[in-house]
């Protein structure tokens, strides 16, 4: 690199590399915190320093570019140096969910071809029983027994790796997703990828005094697209292992957090705290919202109570096309996802690959310069995610349902899969749900389809109330069926403790289904 007077200045360039990045902030501005995390922190010469120690260990190990090294662990400074030690090696970062099977993570590990496996204690007590599956060599980040120690399988300080050139198309990480469901399906994203987020980093409030709480799991690409740029404007991030909402305001109030990224269940249950107010929020310019549904009263309530801008995002870690809503700007649209990112093609196809006009319903599909190369050693399921319009434009199905409003905003109405046929009539749960929201006593819901031999299939709520009443169901079902038309009434109401959700937020509805089946099963 030719020495750039700023980071603006290298974000200006066709490609260049987060690791580049990372030096230059080592030279510029040394002494200024990159991550923090319960009261210890790493400057940016200590960043580069550590990273420059991991690819060389990574090197001596016999790792080549365009490998893939898996992490599975908690949130740590120590996991986000090695992401950084990986990138300089010229690798890829296969980062996994610890709260995935043991089983799913063993698959997961082969199928990157990882020849090493940062692990933490929990993570390794969880996969003893496959741990004869993981041929990888496995590194503790925490120092403990779960593998060999970091601090001794780094190589001596000083020590600088044998430089990589990154290619623009070699992957910068291998994010394994199967939404919801499914055998975990590796998605590969290129350098230049990435590279073209962080150019849009000021855009959104991405400056080098930023201060970005992270506090939903590293191996999430909700997590990486805030993340990463926060590092990439030399900017301060703060870790947060484990999410609660009062020590999540505490963290924004004592480093006076200027960004954040949160999915909808974390903005609930912050928003619904009692003493909400106390907290001096007026540092942030910028929190952002993606991952799952994020009801319209919730967004209003933000923008009426926490200062700074409110951005949703609405896309897939595929890449396939994003929406943004600027609610700050739009809050009346805060009933939509937004409008399509400036160079992303979003359209609407049926259930026979036909895109079709204005004011339709239908899938939804994506094109950006953001597109995933495939999925991982499957050719088969990447096949099935994409769709070509006539003129050979590659799009990535998504597997949700919308439709346009007369604006240009696109409205969400279901997963496609969540969608239900009754009785030959589509229902869509997200409307039920809304309906549900509305009642004084419903904290949360979730309506599945579950089979029917009348209609085929038919809807039933899951409900999270916010009291204790055993004729509660009885009046939700009568409450919610009387705002509701013939085709959409729900057969049932069922009262739980909690919703199942994934790490980040999602509903697992599967679950719901599987568990009411079961029980349907078992009667006599």
């Amino acid at each position: 690199m030719k020495h750039p007077m700023n980071v603006d200045e290298v974000l200006a360039q066709d490609f260049r590399t987060l690791p580049e990045l990372i030096r230059l902030h080592a030279g510029q501005r040394p002494g200024h915190v990159a991550l923090s995390q319960d009261g210890r922190s790493l400057n940016y010469r200590a960043l580069d320093e550590l990273a420059d120690r991991i690819a060389a260990s990574l090197q001596r190990d016999g790792v080549k570019p365009r490998q893939a090294i898996a992490i599975c662990a908690g949130t740590s400074i120590e996991y986000a140096a090695v992401f950084m030690g990986v990138l300089r090696a010229g690798a890829a970062v296969a980062p996994l969910a610890p709260s995935s099977t043991a089983a799913s993570i063993a698959t997961m590990v082969a199928d990157a071809g990882a020849t090493l496996f940062f692990v933490d204690e929990t993570v390794a007590k969880a996969l003893q029983p496959v741990r004869d599956r993981i041929a990888a060599k496995w590194i503790a980040l925490d120092d403990s027994t779960a593998g060999k120690s970091l601090r001794e399988w780094l190589v001596a300080e000083g020590t600088v790796p044998a430089t990589v050139t990154a290619e623009p198309d070699a992957p910068f990480n291998l994010i394994y997703s199967s939404g919801t469901t499914g055998t975990p399906k590796g998605i590969v994203q290129s350098n230049l990828m990435r590279w073209r987020q962080w150019q849009r980093a000021h855009a959104y409030d991405y400056k080098a005094d930023s201060i970005t709480i992270v506090s939903t799991p590293l191996y999430s690409n909700t997590t990486l697209v805030s993340f990463l740029p926060t590092l990439a404007v030399g900017a301060s991030v703060v870790l947060m292992a484990k999410f609660d909402a009062a020590g999540f305001l505490d963290l924004a109030q004592k480093h006076r957090a200027t960004t954040a990224m949160l999915v909808p269940v974390q903005y609930s249950r912050i928003m619904a705290l009692p003493d909400f107010e106390r907290y001096d929020l007026s540092s942030f310019r910028a929190k952002f919202c993606t991952s799952a549904p994020f009801a319209a009263n919730l967004k209003a309530d933000i923008l009426k109570r926490w200062p700074g801008r409110l951005i949703e995002y609405y896309g897939m870690t595929e890449g396939g096309g994003t929406c943004v809503l600027e609610a700050s700007q739009y809050p009346h649209k805060v009933h939509t996802v937004g409008t399509p990112a400036p160079g992303h093609d979003i359209r609407l196809i049926d259930d026979q690959g036909s895109e079709l006009p204005p004011g339709s319903t239908g899938e939804i599909v994506g094109h950006s310069e953001g597109i995933m190369t495939g999925y991982h050693n499957q050719p088969a399921k990447t096949a099935e995610a994409q769709w070509y319009d006539p003129t050979g434009k590659r799009f990535i199905r998504t597997g949700d349902v919308g439709r346009f409003d007369e604006d240009g905003f696109l409205i969400l109405m279901d997963r496609k899969k969540d969608m239900i046929i009754s009785g030959g009539f589509n229902v869509y749960p997200s409307d039920l749900e809304a309906v549900l929201r509305g009642h004084a006593d419903v904290s949360e819901a979730a309506v599945v389809g579950v089979p029917s031999e009348r209609w085929g299939e038919t809807p039933v709520a899951f409900v999270v109330a916010k009291r204790k009443d055993p004729q509660l169901p009885t009046t939700l079902l009568e409450w919610t069926n009387s705002q509701l038309g013939k085709t959409q009434r729900l057969a049932a109401v069922e009262l739980v403790d909690s919703l199942p959700r994934s790490a980040i937020g999602k509903v697992l509805k599967r679950e719901l289904r599987e568990s009411y089946s079961q029980r349907a099963m078992a009667l006599p």
